[in-house]
């Protein structure tokens, strides 16, 4: 072995090592998530937020780039708008100039003043490869920022404010509620409105073009019910059944039901008809049976308030006693409680609504 270290070669009897970089480069491109291989690399790329893509594309011809904050619903593009706007922003450049912290990190008042204020103070300096001009200024993104404590938002305050000359910040959130007042008045405020359906297909048909798969447009269109305007969930499923079935082969609305977990009409049916029947025993025994099916509860309570809300049969108290009772169970699911115990009680709802009739 002292001779390889000399001279770089093989002594007799020594096993010789097989480099593995190649299989990796190779392996690369079909491991890689399709959420992350069909994110937006431009800003005009981002689908269907006309509004701050406008504002992001004025933003980026003139150089002035204010403080953001983007809110709204998972999975319609928050992060992968200001991720393509840096990208379009500071070219080669783009690692250096951008510091992205996530819930998976630590969010007190600490990570404030050590990394994003360090990251803040940092002078912006360097030329892109292109030779194209380059703004002084970096980006912190503080995606669910909604986590983070209100000692730490406070102290962010005065370090947006100290550092307006070097560093500009996006905060992104599901709830803007959460976010302190000091904080919402620095920045430009945009809503990410859920996606249409017809843009999740485009976008879903565009992906099956590429990947050379087959999938007809109702088969589509019960991926994007499923996933309720989140392109993310959408995108993650359709690769997800891919996986299961292989590509060549057709996809139908079975294996989306089968991979989504979404809870068959048969079943929400049979949930009302033995609801209607008044008995007690009856709900019981069939909750027993459901449970071995083992869907997800609130995947139920999901499903059963649509149809709730848009029943013919029901009158308007019947739905307003049931959805309070939905409600109920959803915030005890949430907050860990038995999914069993939550059905029994949401059965037991629906029956008391029934015996207003």
């Amino acid at each position: 072995m002292q001779a390889f270290l000399k001279t770089g070669k093989l002594g007799p009897g020594e096993p010789k090592k097989v480099s593995t970089s190649r299989s990796k480069e190779e392996h690369s491109g079909s491991a890689t998530p399709w959420v992350e291989k069909y994110r937006p690399r431009t800003v005009e790329d981002v689908v269907e937020q006309a509004e701050v893509v406008e504002v992001l594309r004025q933003c980026l011809t003139g150089g002035d780039f204010p403080n953001l904050l983007f809110y709204g619903p998972p999975g319609t593009g928050k992060t992968s708008t200001i991720l393509a706007a840096a990208r379009q922003l500071f070219g080669s450049l783009y690692k250096e100039r951008l510091l992205e912290l996530n819930a998976s990190d630590e969010r007190g008042i600490q990570v404030v003043r050590d990394k994003i204020k360090s990251f803040a103070q940092l002078t912006a300096g360097g030329m892109r490869d292109d030779g194209k001009g380059c703004p002084p200024f970096k980006i912190i993104i503080l995606d669910e920022a909604d986590s983070m404590t209100n000692a730490a938002q406070a102290a962010l305050r005065r370090t947006m404010e100290k550092e307006s000359h070097s560093t500009r910040f996006c905060l992104i959130c599901n709830y803007v509620s959460r976010i302190i007042e000091p904080l919402t008045s620095r920045c430009t405020k945009f809503r990410f409105k859920p996606l249409g359906e017809d843009k999740i297909v485009e976008r879903l048909e565009y992906i099956c073009k590429e990947e050379d798969l087959k999938a007809t447009k109702p088969v589509l269109l019960k991926i994007v019910e499923a996933s309720g305007g989140d392109l993310r969930r959408a995108i993650t499923c359709l690769q997800s059944i891919t996986r299961l079935k292989g590509k060549g082969i057709d996809i139908t609305v079975d294996d989306i039901i089968e991979i989504i977990g979404i809870v068959p009409d048969k079943w929400l049916d049979d949930l009302m008809n033995v609801c209607k029947t008044k008995d007690y025993s009856k709900a019981e025994e069939f909750i027993d049976q459901f449970m071995l099916e083992a869907y997800a509860t609130s995947q139920v309570i999901e499903q059963l308030s649509e149809r709730i809300i848009y029943s013919n049969e029901l009158t308007d108290k019947q739905k307003t006693l049931i959805a309070d009772r939905l409600g109920e169970c959803n915030y005890r699911l949430l907050d860990g409680g038995s999914e069993y115990i939550q059905l029994i009680n949401l059965c037991c709802g629906i029956i008391k609504a029934y015996e207003l009739e």
